[in-house]
């Protein structure tokens, strides 16, 4: 089967406590994942007007001027948290950096003993704007308690125990990353090949991207087709990444992806989007289960954790050295 739109499923009904809605969700969720590689998710905890106000704070942020925007750029973390500049990734097998500058903002040290906050940077945030924290922080965790119960229900589908990622992604290296496409006034200028993100698999267990600001986003199809992906505004679009592709020995696929620069007479305006990229610890093990390993389907992928994929990848994009 290949569709033409990416299925629409209710977290509601997962948490629903029928145990027939319950596993419908799962197999409709696990269904997404071996046909497009997508799946548009409503009941996730974001209210719209929270959306809204997360989103004002965050173009704020990036229309300001680029000497304060580089004041929260932080030399020596591999841009793991707070602002990276335009011209700083490029997409795994490219040599054009794509059209973007973004801000990360990763998990809020605890005081509860877990030597993991050992590894994170601590957040940073811009003062010029104190609202910025309260909405970027509000909504990682929400997606954080999203991306949990995603994880049950992918738990279910690969038929292992419901709690199976719970201590893998306590307390993980998940990422909320707020992304500036900026104007490009003057398109004949752009490098060839230059696009706002080029083609690529995000490195994660599972990202789950809210209603971006404008259309853009495309997904390869299985049969080689790119189709545009578009979700409604009370929706998280949430698709495989690498690490649960590796995991599951390419049962559940990493799926493709792009953002392609809009029409000539469009490439003046901003585009803004808000992915959170959901990571396990470091020291999750990503060997491929045996249960999706066979004869017809023989391993494929070197025994590794999470922290050395994690590292591998930010070398490839060019944010560590």
């Amino acid at each position: 089967m290949l569709l033409e739109e990416i299925p629409s499923l209710d977290l509601n009904e997962f948490n629903s406590g029928d145990p027939v809605r319950k596993a419908q969700f799962v197999q409709d969720l696990g269904n997404a994942f071996n046909t497009i590689g997508f799946v548009a998710v409503k009941g996730h905890g974001l209210s719209d007007d929270f959306t809204k106000k997360l989103y004002q704070e965050v173009e704020q942020f990036f229309q300001s001027p680029d000497s304060l925007k580089q004041a929260y750029e932080i030399p020596g973390i591999a841009g793991q948290r707070g602002y990276v500049g335009k011209g700083k990734e490029t997409a795994k097998g490219f040599k054009v950096p794509d059209l973007k500058e973004f801000y990360h903002v990763g998990q809020k040290h605890q005081e509860d003993g877990d030597s993991v906050w050992s590894e994170y940077p601590e957040n940073v945030f811009p003062k010029e704007y104190p609202d910025f924290e309260a909405y970027t922080v509000g909504a990682y965790q929400t997606l954080e308690n999203a991306g949990k119960m995603l994880l049950r229900a992918i738990a279910l589908y690969l038929e292992l125990p419901e709690d199976y990622f719970e201590d893998k992604v306590k307390n993980g290296n998940s990422i909320l990353r707020a992304i500036h496409y900026f104007p490009i006034p003057n398109p004949d200028t752009l490098p060839v090949g230059a696009v706002r993100a080029a083609a690529h698999g995000d490195i994660n267990l599972i990202t789950l991207l809210m209603g971006a600001s404008a259309e853009g986003l495309e997904v390869l199809r299985m049969d080689g087709k790119w189709i545009p992906i578009t979700a409604l505004p009370d929706q998280v679009v949430v698709n495989v990444g690498d690490m649960l592709d590796r995991l599951t020995n390419h049962h559940l696929k990493s799926t493709i992806h792009r953002v392609v620069n809009p029409p000539r007479e469009k490439m003046g305006t901003s585009r803004y989007s808000i992915p959170f990229f959901m990571h396990p610890r470091s020291e999750m093990d990503l060997t491929c289960l045996e249960s999706c390993v066979s004869t017809d389907n023989p391993k494929i992928y070197t025994d590794m954790s999470a922290g050395e994929f994690l590292t591998e990848r930010l070398i490839e994009l060019g944010l560590k050295k």
